[in-house]
């Protein structure tokens, strides 16, 4: 065989070579990937002869399945519309699915493991079982609640969130962003539709597909003195001891002197931390960060949550609906040091402090707990299609104690003291006791201010029933009292359901 000829038969040799590798690899380790894919048409059509397990929340069905009569038998639709689209997510033909649907799709699929011995049965008995049922924790009045508080707010904010849990359980009673989507033309079996609803959502200036209750960050503005408040607490300071204040205060290594919101809050030179936080004094609590230090403000932060790159709201265990990090920022100069300037505009909710509306109800349901945080959950159970057994029902854990009791009694006491006393009377319930902290928030030299509330409010046996946070974006002038009101009333549904914790 000539030269030429040996060239060719390698090349083809080795060509033939590569394909049986790659025919080989697809099939040993892609099969399932490429099965399991969102646009593989044979698995669509195969997943909608199966009628779709429910969505539930409270006894009320969020997401369902109907039979349509053609190729593609079971239609899934959302009678809530936009009120629950963040949570439950979609379903769709070919598009890739988000939210409960996505967390839970092979158990509503009915594909699941723990399902098989009703598919075994079906083989049997040539029954059409659909797949099983995902029930839920929110509570429908603390939904409609915040819902209808963000939607029509009365400062014309058009963005925001809101979100409440169980402090005793992490259970979530409410979730919502705003602005919101209609997730039933996205589910549509005529794939152009689907396709045009979805560009017209993904390209809205407004991005009403963002979840901003779990994975948009913004600055806190004042919230965040909560956490600076229990370092103090923990390393010296009474709620009763005094500490520098004043109308203005200027940083080490900083011209730009840190003023408070008003003439009239702490001017006097030393106030009670009571006070501080009770005044939301800017000035006290840029001097006690300072005084503090970066590690101290930071590490108790981080024990409230801030950092944590892998907590999930779904089940209590692996998985769930993805949160983004809340962060405090390096808080350094360019040398490596701290930074004064940059700790003192930290521990005040500024600079580079970022925040999830998830991590502010968080810090409000620690304190409500006694310094107990708890993981916080979405799914309640899982009930087999006949539901007539549960495959899972949730077990609330602790996600982590960032105080001790005594601390959080303290600060308890503090943010009772902002309701009752200070900028959150708006989220007042009467004959109960409600604690907060309001937070207004810089977003930029040339846009509105954010508006924020954390709080909590207890039953009247004395227990912690509701944990919330809501955040207006770019809100203005009064977007913290109008978050302190929408909270309250969302606050006020939760205790009126206790169905719903």
């Amino acid at each position: 065989m000539n030269a030429p000829l040996r060239r060719v038969g390698v090349v083809a040799m080795v060509l033939f070579g590569l394909l049986f590798a790659n025919l080989n690899w697809i099939q040993a380790y892609k099969a399932d990937e490429y099965r399991g894919s969102d646009y593989n048409g044979r698995v669509q059509v195969a997943e909608y002869e199966r009628k779709r397990g429910n969505i539930e929340a409270g006894g009320t069905a969020l997401a369902t399945s109907k039979e349509t009569g053609g190729k593609l038998r079971f239609l899934r639709t959302y009678p809530g519309g936009e009120k629950y689209a963040h949570v439950l997510g979609y379903k769709p033909v070919t598009l890739g699915d988000t939210g409960i649907e996505r967390v839970e799709n092979d158990f509503l699929a009915g594909t699941s493991d723990a399902l098989i011995g009703n598919r075994i049965k079906d083989m049997f008995t040539g029954d059409e079982t659909g797949g099983g049922n995902v029930l839920l924790t929110l509570s429908k009045r603390a939904q409609d609640a915040a819902y209808n508080g963000l939607a029509d707010n009365k400062v014309g904010a058009k963005k925001g969130a809101a979100i409440a849990i169980d402090p005793r359980t992490g259970a979530v009673q409410a979730l919502v962003s705003m602005p919101s989507f209609n997730p039933n033309p996205l589910v549509s079996h005529d794939s152009n539709e689907a396709t045009a609803a979805y560009n017209k959502l993904d390209n809205a200036p407004d991005g009403p597909l963002k979840n901003r209750a779990l994975s948009e960050v913004l600055p806190p503005g004042s919230t965040f003195k909560i956490v600076v408040a229990a370092a103090a607490l923990e390393n010296g300071v009474g709620k009763n001891t005094e500490i520098p204040a004043g109308s203005s205060w200027t940083p080490p290594t900083s011209g730009t002197p840190i003023r408070n919101a008003a003439p009239s809050i702490c001017p006097e030179e030393q106030v009670t931390l009571l006070d501080a936080v009770t005044e939301s004094c800017n000035t006290g609590f840029a001097q006690l960060g300072v005084k503090l230090g970066a590690d101290k403000v930071k590490e108790k932060a981080r024990q409230f949550g801030f950092e944590q790159d892998d907590l999930t709201v779904g089940q209590l265990g692996e998985g769930g609906l993805p949160t983004a990090a809340s962060r405090t920022g390096t808080i350094e100069a360019p040398d490596g040091t701290t930074d004064p300037a940059a700790l003192a505009q930290s521990s005040i909710g500024q600079r580079d402090v970022r925040m999830t509306p998830l991590q502010g109800a968080l810090i409000a349901g620690s304190v409500a707990n006694g310094g107990s945080q708890m993981r916080p959950y979405l799914v309640r159970q899982l009930l087999a299609p006949d539901r007539t057994t549960s495959y899972y029902t949730a077990k609330p854990r602790e996600l982590r104690q960032p105080v001790s009791g005594p601390v959080a009694s303290d600060l308890r006491d503090m943010m009772v003291s902002v309701v009752e006393n200070g900028s959150g009377r708006n989220a007042k319930i009467d004959g109960y006791r409600v604690g907060g902290k309001t937070g207004t928030a810089q977003s930029g030299p040339q846009t509105p201010d954010h508006g924020w509330f954390i709080g909590f409010a207890f039953d009247k046996n004395g227990n912690p029933v509701s944990a919330v946070c809501v955040m207006l974006e770019e809100a203005g002038a009064g977007g913290s009292g109008e978050a302190a009101r929408i909270a309250g009333k969302i606050m006020q549904a939760a205790i009126a359901d206790p169905g719903g914790r």
